[in-house]
């Protein structure tokens, strides 16, 4: 009896095939090799698995390919592009904020006397001040570090500068302060400074290269004649405590051996007023062998309204683009565009963040309150003395003056 072939499609549209005969029917599944059909034999394998693939493709509906094809990159892509912020944002879920600080209310009238501002606080009045250390470490903050010195000048016995030939990130740079170090005379009887050679390691954590060079301004200290019950200031040149938060810490006895200031935190200019919660400044109670200079916390006391943190106060351009480079956080450049004069400048302007990141917070509460461009500012009250007295060669710091100097190609970098 002649054969009769008969080809059934399954549910996805493949091919099946089976034979009919007065034997029992012969039937080709579609997990089975094609190649024992005989229009499948001049097929080679690499046909059979193609025809596999559109067999599957043609059971996808519209949706899923959709899915799969548009929605699926473009989530891949946002994460690549917002991942930090979500990161950020979903912080209060895994990490809990610090213990609190146990707050000191701080009390000042320049018309009130030293004994009573003493007794205020808790304190006794000494019969002589000590002697204060301000240490920094220094890269380039050639504007804020004369305005640092300039409050504080009045009650410093010495003045402590280290200054690398390396960036905390490894990168080379000149030895900024040196080839500027007319500009301080005012301190020259007072000074105390000194370069290290950085060990140019890139790649390697920031954190490692800056406490290595903190380690460098112990040795530094110890140069500059400090000794026992001497007041250390330990804080970044940016962090600039209050000239009579010094004067009192000097002249009280019974205060605590480390102390926290806690100092109004600004951005860009003393326009921004982000918070008051920038802490890591401190003054110590110098003891040998046990004080070692840090920039992390160290006690639970905080001295309230201490002073003022301007970060990134920057007169150029060049000097945003060097530290966003240059310092412990360098891994926030993510994309090169951040680094773009313009677009920084459009940023100082607009109060926004130069990484495009959201708060550093441990609630969502939080979070969200601070999201967004910071608020301007138009009070320049109880801002440090020597700013006001010159205004108009600071006028980059003060409100409504966030536009920059452009930068002069034909100038030597740092030049000012």
């Amino acid at each position: 009896m002649p054969l009769a072939l008969t080809v059934i499609r399954t549910p996805i549209d493949c091919a099946v095939a089976s034979y009919a005969s007065d034997s029992p029917l012969l039937t080709f599944g579609k997990k089975k090799d094609y190649i024992g059909l005989p229009f499948c034999k001049q097929e080679s394998g690499k046909a059979v698995d193609m025809a596999k693939v559109r067999c599957i493709l043609r059971g996808l509906d519209v949706k899923t390919c959709l899915f799969l094809f548009a929605v699926v990159p473009m989530c891949i892509f946002g994460i690549y592009l917002h991942g930090q912020k979500i990161s950020y944002f979903l912080r209060p879920l895994w990490e809990k904020p610090p213990k609190p600080f146990h707050v000191i209310p701080h009390y000042y009238n320049e018309n009130v006397s030293m004994e009573n501002l003493c007794r205020l606080h808790g304190w006794r009045i000494r019969e002589y001040p000590r002697r204060v250390y301000d240490a920094v470490l220094f890269s380039n903050e050639l504007e804020i570090l004369n305005l640092r010195w300039r409050e504080l000048y009045p009650y410093i016995t010495q003045f402590v500068l280290l200054e690398s030939n390396s960036t905390f990130t490894g990168r080379p740079k000149p030895l900024v302060f040196r080839g500027n170090q007319e500009r301080f005379r005012f301190v020259e009887y007072r000074l105390t400074y000194g370069t290290v050679g950085g060990r140019l390691k890139k790649g390697e954590n920031p954190f490692v290269e800056e406490a290595y060079q903190r380690v460098a301004l112990d040795q530094l200290l110890k140069i500059a004649g400090i000794t026992d019950d001497d007041l250390l200031i330990m804080s970044d040149v940016d962090e600039i405590p209050s000239a009579h938060t010094i004067n009192l810490l000097r002249w009280c006895d019974d205060i605590p051996p480390i102390l926290h200031l806690q100092l109004k935190n600004y951005l860009y200019s003393f326009e921004f007023l982000v918070d008051d919660n920038s802490w890591r400044a401190s003054v110590h109670r110098y003891w040998s062998g046990k004080t070692r200079y840090a920039h992390y916390r160290q006690s639970d006391d905080l001295l309230a309204d201490a002073g003022w943190h301007c970060s990134f106060c920057f007169r150029h351009i060049r000097d945003f683009i060097f530290k966003m480079k240059a310092y412990s956080h360098n891994d926030r450049v993510r994309f090169s565009h951040y680094l773009n004069p313009k677009g920084i400048q459009d940023v100082i302007c607009k109060g926004a963040d130069l990484f495009d990141m959201l708060p550093e917070e441990y609630s969502f509460k939080e979070i969200i309150g601070k999201m967004g461009p910071i608020p301007h500012s138009y009070s320049a009250v109880h801002l440090p003395a020597y700013l006001l007295e010159n205004a108009e060669k600071y006028k980059f710091l003060l409100p409504g003056n966030c536009l920059r100097r452009p930068d002069d190609p034909g100038k030597v970098f740092y030049e000012l």
